[in-house]
């Protein structure tokens, strides 16, 4: 009985030294300073993890239509139309349907992004990952546009040009009809009358306008994503994402 109750009085002050010696150790480890490989390997984690839940989030159905903050819609200069599509039959609606299309080509261009995300993350070097740790809020956001921003251009692109290619009322697609008034257009501002009235002409390539509004949705979601990372412990859901990021 003797031996039993002392086992149990050692047993019980080797877990307690054990908990305290765990203690002792976190305080030292949180304590010491970040090593090079620990500033690039939470920097990726937190890219990694921003990049997916953006992207996901987009290419979701509604990621983008439900989302009032990056829902694409046609450019202000193609207000003469839409202004006036009450007067055609079913004007509104095909109106709809078509930034409907265009925001579906958007999500499912989003669900192709993270790939391209997670190579430009796999170069990132330490001098990126220090310079990314010490800046702004949006500084990693940043460094995925500098690195992907063409690669991405040219997966949304095609996606987004076959919407307005396709063929609306009487068989003409948004394109024809937007390269049709913004044409009339230019030659009335171009005209003396044009001029005098200080009209400015439309220049506005339709599908590169609707490209970059899709991206610059994206990387308004991924900011997002990494302010809460930076800021909010509860979003760094990984040991690296917690020690890197709570050294800030």
């Amino acid at each position: 009985m003797k031996k039993t109750i002392l086992a149990l009085v050692v047993s019980c002050f080797m877990i307690s030294s054990c908990t305290e010696l765990l203690q002792v150790v976190q305080t030292i480890d949180s304590e010491r300073p970040l090593s090079e490989m620990e500033v690039v390997s939470g920097l990726k984690e937190a890219l990694r993890v921003g990049s997916d839940s953006a992207a996901g989030g987009l290419s979701k159905l509604n990621g983008y239509y439900a989302d009032q903050a990056v829902k694409i819609f046609l450019p202000p200069e193609a207000a003469v139309i839409t202004d006036n599509l009450h007067r055609i039959p079913g004007g509104e609606k095909l109106l709809e349907d078509l930034i409907i299309r265009i925001n579906r080509s958007a999500e499912d261009a989003a669900k192709e992004a993270g790939s391209i995300f997670w190579n430009a993350i796999t170069q990132m070097t330490i001098q990126d990952g220090f310079t990314i740790l010490k800046g702004e809020n949006n500084a990693a956001t940043q460094y995925l546009k500098t690195n992907t921003y063409q690669q991405l251009y040219r997966l949304y692109q095609p996606k987004l040009q076959t919407s307005l290619d396709k063929k609306l009322i009487a068989g003409i697609s948004t394109n024809e009809s937007w390269e049709t008034l913004t044409s009339q257009w230019n030659k009335l501002a171009g005209s003396l009358a044009g001029q005098i009235a200080g009209f400015n002409k439309v220049e506005v390539e339709l599908d590169s306008y609707l490209t970059n509004k899709a991206l610059d949705g994206l990387f308004l979601k991924l900011a997002q994503e990494e302010a809460k990372i930076r800021t909010d412990p509860m979003a760094r859901v990984t040991d690296i994402l917690r020690r890197v990021f709570g050294k800030q």
